[in-house]
């Protein structure tokens, strides 16, 4: 019987915005005026490096970058500096818009939740069952939660770059669960990624995966939950 959840973030429970919207909100702000077709070729290269925090994953890594982004979401100073690198390595319409898109990444405006979040929550709460975020990050995602009035329904964050342990080490997960005061065993992980999500398994978590997909592409995933109940 399940008597606990733990839920990922990025990918789970929200989405940030894509990389056009996020690249063309930063240049806006800033005033610049850059063609559309450079808009457009720029966001490619930055999905293509991964450098969108809470973006796809990047399909290549530079050499030089592999070990601080092995390391990204152990500190909030490596996350920085991965991910600014990253922004970089795309060649920037500016170069000092590198660290606005990072600050972008952590703005509540910048993030959606998928449209079952907060009904899967709401049921959640109403039925007593405790709930944690586990993630692997390196900022504190809790004001988005509470910007878009859902706080209240999150009784635990445990985020890796305040544990100091990321997923899929079991470490993280025991410290939720010790948390919510309920074994392993009678505990749902619900997330996105197919290794450091599922790492919970090793605990004897029952472990439920849904696919990151765009929020109007993924209305009713986390239905799922309430089911497994």
């Amino acid at each position: 019987m399940i008597k606990g959840v733990m839920f990922d973030f990025s990918g789970t429970l929200f989405r940030i915005e894509s990389a056009a919207q996020w690249l063309n909100a930063v240049t806006t702000s800033a005033g610049l005026l850059v063609p559309d077709e450079e808009l457009d070729a720029c966001a490619g290269r930055l999905e293509e490096f991964g450098a969108q925090p809470g973006g796809v994953p990047p399909r290549r890594v530079p050499s030089h970058l592999e070990a601080l982004w092995r390391e990204r979401d152990l500190t909030a100073e490596r996350h920085r500096a991965a991910f600014t690198a990253l922004t970089r390595e795309a060649k920037l319409p500016s170069p000092e818009l590198a660290e606005a898109l990072y600050d972008r990444s952590q703005v509540s405006g910048a993030w959606q939740p998928y449209p079952d979040t907060e009904e899967t929550l709401h049921a959640l709460r109403g039925r007593g069952i405790p709930v944690a975020v586990v993630s692997n990050i390196g900022w504190d995602m809790r004001p988005v939660f509470r910007d878009h009035g859902i706080d209240d329904l999150v009784d635990a964050y445990f985020l890796s770059f305040e544990c100091g342990v990321e997923k899929p080490d079991p470490r993280i997960f025991q410290m939720a669960c010790d948390q919510l005061e309920v074994p392993p065993g009678d505990v749902l992980m619900v997330g996105d990624d197919r290794v450091t999500d599922a790492g919970a398994g090793a605990l004897g978590c029952r472990v439920h995966l849904v696919d990151p997909l765009p929020v109007d592409q993924r209305p009713s995933a986390l239905a799922e939950v309430l089911r497994l109940l």
